[in-house]
């Protein structure tokens, strides 16, 4: 395990997230048709963030840029439903793991204001109650993340190949972000 990932994984537990690990970015394979999702409009985001496609960068772009990347970590938030259908744990365990990762990638950025990563969140971005695209710029955009999904990324062969569980039994819910590192 790199230093990086070593000392990321300290901080998300930390920060609570319920389970991580290393991952495996050499194995990372974008796929189209995860992005054909997002512009089917499954959840209606598409061209209305500026981190989800067509914004966040093209496939191409995308896989030039993980390919500098050799190693990374996963992190994830696990919660109990009362139902299928508890929306409201739902939301509730994406907004904690939107916070949790955002205090990692912070975190990270404090201990080592150089660092060279990437992170990769679960999700459109949720930072603004609106987002400004595509009429005016960006408010943040050194504080925002694109899903793995927007990357391309099938989230659960991403924990597959990584030796890490996506299913966590029936009745829970799992949102997985991940961060790569050199």
């Amino acid at each position: 395990m790199s230093e990086y990932v070593s000392q990321a994984s300290k901080i998300a537990e930390e920060c609570g997230f319920e389970h991580n690990g290393p991952l495996n970015a050499p194995a990372l394979i974008l796929h189209p048709e995860v992005r054909d999702m997002c512009a089917s409009g499954k959840c209606m985001m598409y061209g209305k963030n500026w981190r989800c496609p067509p914004h966040c960068g093209t496939l191409e772009e995308l896989e030039e840029k993980m390919r500098k990347y050799s190693t990374g970590l996963i992190v994830q938030s696990t919660a109990d439903l009362e139902d299928e259908f508890d929306g409201e744990a739902m939301m509730e365990t994406e907004q904690l793991h939107k916070q949790r990762f955002t205090a990692l990638v912070n975190r990270l950025y404090e201990e080592d204001p150089g660092i060279d990563m990437f992170p990769l969140s679960a999700g459109t971005c949720t930072l603004c109650p609106k987002c400004t695209c595509p009429d005016e710029p960006c408010r943040f955009p050194g504080k925002t993340f694109s899903s793995m999904e927007a990357c391309g990324l099938n989230v659960s062969e991403v924990c597959s190949q990584s030796g890490i569980p996506y299913y966590y039994g029936k009745l829970t819910i799992t949102y997985t972000s991940c961060i790569l590192f050199p």
